[in-house]
């Protein structure tokens, strides 16, 4: 009579495995949510940011450093014919002594956000315009996180 221990064990043996293998699933799907959920927070962080930064430019007319100056309360700055503000992972301001290096609208390691206000062409006479875009930057690399475009009227002189 042969002993049905070696089966028993095997069958054992492929519970385990399939246990193993069911739970290491679950928690790449717990991981990949917690890393979406982490991305959507961000893009509504991003969304709302830019929309206030979109209505104060409206709101004064065009004048995109002083719309950055009144969301974030500190002083942007300013590269290239565009304006940015930093952000650290928790949305606050880093301001240019925080950071300890000259201002760039990069991070270099760690988790940032970036913000950038660039005046674009109107294309009428007393139309402005502007782009305001949020980057989410990570390592070397930047990804737009949200974008919107602003245009308010300007005064036109009259010929004459």
């Amino acid at each position: 009579m042969k002993r049905k221990a070696p089966l028993s064990m095997m069958e054992l043996m492929v519970m385990i495995a399939v246990f193993a293998l069911s739970a290491t699933l679950c928690l790449q799907a717990f991981v990949k949510s917690d890393r979406v959920s982490r991305r959507v927070e961000a893009r509504d962080r991003a969304s709302v940011l830019c929309q206030s930064v979109a209505e104060v430019i409206r709101h004064n007319g065009g004048d995109l450093e002083a719309a950055l100056n009144q969301v974030n309360g500190t002083e942007p700055k300013q590269r290239d014919g565009f304006w940015f503000e930093n952000y650290d992972e928790n949305w606050q301001v880093i301001t240019y002594e925080e950071s300890g290096r000259e201002p760039l609208p990069i991070s270099s390691g760690s988790r940032t956000y970036t913000i950038w206000v660039t005046e674009l062409d109107g294309g009428l006479p007393g139309l402005g315009r502007a782009n305001v875009e949020v980057f989410d930057c990570e390592g070397d690399g930047m990804e737009s996180l949200f974008s919107i475009e602003v245009s308010w009227q300007k005064e036109v002189t009259g010929r004459g």
